[in-house]
């Protein structure tokens, strides 16, 4: 990738002085000149009015794929804390930088986060590339797009790994669109090819109906978003030492398309986040209707835990989507997994079967639930639910 200047074109309007997060740009006798500090992160090209900066992207073909070396796992966080996603992704990294005999980078990106740095290490990273600024205090995908876009560029990871929550699934596609590189979403098994140094990325096709093997041969980095909750988190060492890279980026607000005025939290919302929890309860169709709920909520909150659903539940327009675990919905991992009116089809069980704990409440002894469920009782769930509510307050 490339980023060519049309001198003839250039009106000294500084539109992509402003747009740069590197300080890579200077105009000189009113025309635009690039300094060392340019990454051919692309920023510029998509803010310039005049056709003056062109973003040359190589054909896949072209690309030397010798260059690249090393994987990177891109880390999210929220409220100051890693999320999970991000500690099962550095686990994995681990495994295939291992398998591949190269370091594993995170690749931090916010404001006033460089404390997070050791947690990243501590997980399994040798490396942390930080880059900090007000403006990537909250998650907006221009700014996102353009500061990993760069870093890529300038130290060229063979592999990179973002979490599939909605902030990856957002970030991942223009970081992959801007490199012209190859990217599977949603896995849920990564391998290593040794002998072609290939991410083997599997991945649900066809409604969950089949498993698709995904690699690319050509393009690089080679981009994965992987489904948080499947893979295992390593144990956190705090006497880990690693490097920590500060990367200097300066953006500046009127050259971001988005501004966020307000994070408002939607009223209901659970303070446990679901991929995030370690005990999660959730309902099905055996609830019946949509108040019925009301004692999910009271049993996960008695458990210091989230509420999930079904599919079945989502579609009756009982809970919002956001609750929805399995194939269509949240891929989750914890601890405990209550299931409660829940038949268990493959799409749900694709979602939660992974959990260490799994207990099934279900009136039909015959419920495809069962067969993944480590304790299974057959009864009416507005009589047993209850009752566990009633045991956990007094107890």
């Amino acid at each position: 990738m490339a980023v060519t200047l049309i001198t003839s074109n250039c009106t000294g309007c500084k539109l992509c002085l402003r747009a740069c997060p590197y300080g890579a740009i200077e105009i000189v006798e009113g025309k635009a000149v690039f300094n060392d500090s340019c990454t051919q992160c692309g920023a510029c090209a998509s803010s310039c009015k005049f056709d003056a900066i062109v973003l040359e992207v190589a054909f896949t073909r072209d690309v030397d794929v010798s260059q690249y070396r090393g994987l990177w796992v891109v880390a999210e966080h929220l409220h100051g804390h890693l999320r999970k996603g991000t500690h099962e992704l550095l686990g994995e990294g681990r495994r295939l930088a291992d398998t591949l005999g190269v370091e594993l980078a995170a690749v931090l990106l916010g404001d006033q986060v460089a404390g997070l740095a050791q947690d990243l290490i501590g997980h399994g990273a040798d490396k942390v590339y930080l880059a900090q600024d007000p403006a990537l205090a909250h998650y907006r995908t221009g700014p996102y797009t353009d500061v990993l876009a760069g870093m890529i560029n300038q130290h060229k990871p063979e592999i990179v790994l973002i979490s599939a929550t909605p902030q990856g699934r957002d970030l991942a596609p223009r970081v992959a669109a801007r490199m012209s590189a190859g990217l599977t979403a949603d896995c849920t098994g990564l391998d290593i090819d040794e002998t072609e140094r290939l991410l083997v990325q599997t991945r649900p096709a066809f409604g969950g109906n089949l498993m698709a093997t995904i690699v690319c041969r050509q393009a690089r980095p080679q981009m994965a978003t992987v489904r948080p909750g499947v893979m295992k988190a390593l144990e956190a060492d705090p006497a880990r030492t690693g490097e920590v890279v500060t990367v200097p980026v300066k953006l500046d607000e009127r050259a971001i398309l988005t501004k966020i005025v307000e994070i408002v939290q939607q009223e209901g919302d659970e303070q446990v986040s679901l991929q995030d929890a370690q005990i999660i309860v959730s309902g099905g169709r055996g609830l019946g209707k949509a108040e019925n709920f009301a004692i999910i909520r009271e049993l996960a909150e008695a458990l210091g835990g989230a509420v999930g659903a079904s599919r079945a539940a989502v579609d009756a327009g009982w809970i919002p989507a956001y609750h929805q675990v399995g194939q269509t919905g949240r891929t989750v991992q914890p601890k405990l997994y209550i299931a409660c009116g829940i038949s268990g089809a493959v799409q749900h069980l694709a979602g939660m079967g992974s959990s260490d704990v799994i207990i099934a409440i279900n009136k039909d002894p015959a419920a495809p639930i069962f067969s993944v469920a480590t304790y299974g009782i057959v009864g009416d769930l507005f009589e047993i639910v209850p009752k566990l509510v009633r045991a956990l307050r007094e107890g």
